[in-house]
């Protein structure tokens, strides 16, 4: 076990040293292939540092989308029930630019230093990605 920063995942806890990144294939809404590399040891990304504060906003989404479910079983007034929607959906675009701006500053930050395809890859993956939310 090592203290250090990982140099392949650029986490900063003690784990077991590991060089192995593998290529992950995915397919998108659209269905477009999209390759991603990942730490064989930390899968979560690099939204690690904020995962608890994302992990509690999103639970705090879940909670308004089942009240807007109890709203709309019991009859309220459709425009209330609208507001309440545009608030879940802002409160969900909050988490994705955290995520958006995690992934900037740790997957995309690593592959640019590594350069070369795996740089062109994670810019473009993360292009894509903003284009997504964009669309949304």
């Amino acid at each position: 076990m090592t203290n250090a920063t990982c140099e392949h995942c650029d986490v900063h806890e003690p784990h077991e040293a590991h060089e192995v990144h593998e290529i992950h294939e995915t397919h998108d809404q659209q269905g477009d292939r999209d390759q991603h590399r990942e730490c064989d040891q930390h899968a979560a990304g690099g939204y690690i540092e904020d995962q608890k504060r994302i992990i509690a906003r999103l639970s705090r989404i879940e909670g308004q989308i089942r009240g807007i479910k109890q709203m709309a079983q019991d009859g309220e007034y459709c425009i209330d029930i609208l507001t309440q929607i545009s608030a879940a959906n802002s409160a969900l675009k909050s988490v994705a630019l955290i995520l958006l701006d995690d992934h900037l500053n740790h997957c995309v930050r690593q592959a640019a230093a590594e350069g070369g395809d795996v740089a062109d890859d994670k810019l473009d993956e993360a292009s894509a990605a903003i284009a997504r939310l964009v669309r949304s």
